[in-house]
């Protein structure tokens, strides 16, 4: 059956039946002026440097969260998030959490940081030529520099991190790299400026010590990040709490000190509840690589008290995301991208990661309101299953 939107103009329709998504469809037409059709299918010929041995198609189910109301530097105003997914209550939960900040001023972002690096490794037979290198390097750094950056017209080296252990000496090569997510455009970068060194210096390399830990959670990328820094925060009544969130403020505030001390002596990297749902269904949406969700999961989630109100905050220091090249050519995956307004713009990548921490936020808040409220198990057990038919 057919369920109604409460009489909320902006909320969206939901149900199951093929009318809902039509309705869906035509929501979104009407609040964004944009059109999906998911039969859109890109051709063999334009997939070469996004897969290979391409022999069809899988289509991923595809769902909507919002609108997101945003205070940031890049992203101002209402954003619809088109999320890939499997997992059943993750876009009713996201949108839960979305729909109660919307009804208190929503959410403010900030992007603060774009580095992302390369870090080859020399090894040297003495440590006094270890020495004689790093200063060499030193010395000659604006030389390496601009060698790095004729390899890009887009990508610019902010500088060159050294780090010494035992005879190796790594250079950790750091970069912004625009509105692309930049994995290919630093390494290109940093072999390039390797080569310079080692032709001026005799001291061998390799092109990647693991120090910059792509595609892996680190302490690294923890502090320094891989790709976009941003922080999000929300501030939530308390009659919004009880009415939406289900949940007295005070409860959960009082209670919810045991997740940072579990977190560390479990020995997780920061305090996140599950931001890595909220990435990998927008990476998915909008043509990220998926697998850097194992790096950019990294989180810091807090709650502050406030007056008849509690504060949400959340601060994600390394996404490596980007809104050209790789997958956000292809066909579905750019219309998200239009649809957020970040297929095009100068900042249009910083733009999208202010979306994404406001949007992993509003999950984060629904979860933990959910898990406080000991609605979590029945949410699941209602929405994340199949319904039997007869």
């Amino acid at each position: 059956m057919t369920e109604k939107t409460n009489g909320r103009n902006s909320s969206i329709p939901r149900g199951y039946e093929v009318e809902d998504t039509k309705s869906r469809l035509e929501w979104i037409k009407e609040f964004y002026d944009i059109e999906i059709d998911d039969s859109l299918e890109d051709k063999p010929e334009d997939l070469q440097g996004i897969i290979e041995n391409h022999i069809g198609f899988m289509k991923i189910p595809m769902a909507i969260a919002g609108p997101l109301h945003l205070n940031g530097v890049y992203a101002r105003g209402k954003f619809c998030i088109p999320l890939c997914t499997l997992e059943g209550t993750l876009a009713m939960s996201m949108n839960r959490g979305i729909y109660a900040s919307s009804l208190c001023g929503g959410t403010t972002v900030r992007h603060y940081r774009q580095e992302l690096s390369r870090a080859p490794i020399f090894i040297f037979d003495s440590l006094e030529d270890s020495v004689v290198f790093q200063n060499w390097v030193k010395n000659n750094e604006k030389k390496i520099i601009a060698v790095a950056e004729s390899t890009t017209n887009y990508g610019k080296v902010l500088r060159i991190d050294q780090y010494v252990v035992q005879n190796y000496v790594i250079l950790d090569m750091v970069m912004d790299t625009g509105n692309a997510a930049g994995q290919n455009m630093v390494t290109l970068a940093a072999k390039v400026a390797c080569e310079y060194i080692q032709k001026e210096t005799k001291h061998n390399y390799f092109l990647e010590s693991n120090l910059n830990s792509d595609k892996k959670a680190s302490i690294r990328n923890m502090l320094l990040g891989r790709g976009h820094g941003v922080v999000a925060e929300t501030t939530i009544s308390s009659g919004v709490m009880k009415r939406i969130l289900k949940i007295e403020p005070d409860i959960l505030f009082d209670n919810q000190g045991f997740f940072p001390i579990v977190s560390s002596m479990a020995g997780t990297l920061g305090n996140g509840i599950h931001v890595s749902n909220a990435l990998t269904a927008i990476y998915l949406a909008t043509g990220q690589d998926a697998a850097c969700a194992a790096e950019n999961s990294l989180a810091h989630f807090g709650i502050e008290k406030k007056d008849d109100a509690l504060k949400f905050k959340l601060t994600l220091p390394s996404l490596t995301i980007g809104t050209v090249g790789g997958g956000t050519r292809l066909k579905m995956q750019n219309k998200n991208l239009r649809l957020l307004g970040c297929a095009d713009g100068e900042y249009s990548s910083r733009k999208l990661a202010e979306i994404i921490a406001g949007a992993a936020l509003g999950l984060e808040i629904s979860l933990v309101c959910a898990i406080g409220s000991h609605t979590w198990t029945e949410a699941h057990m209602k929405f994340g299953r199949e319904k039997k038919q007869g």
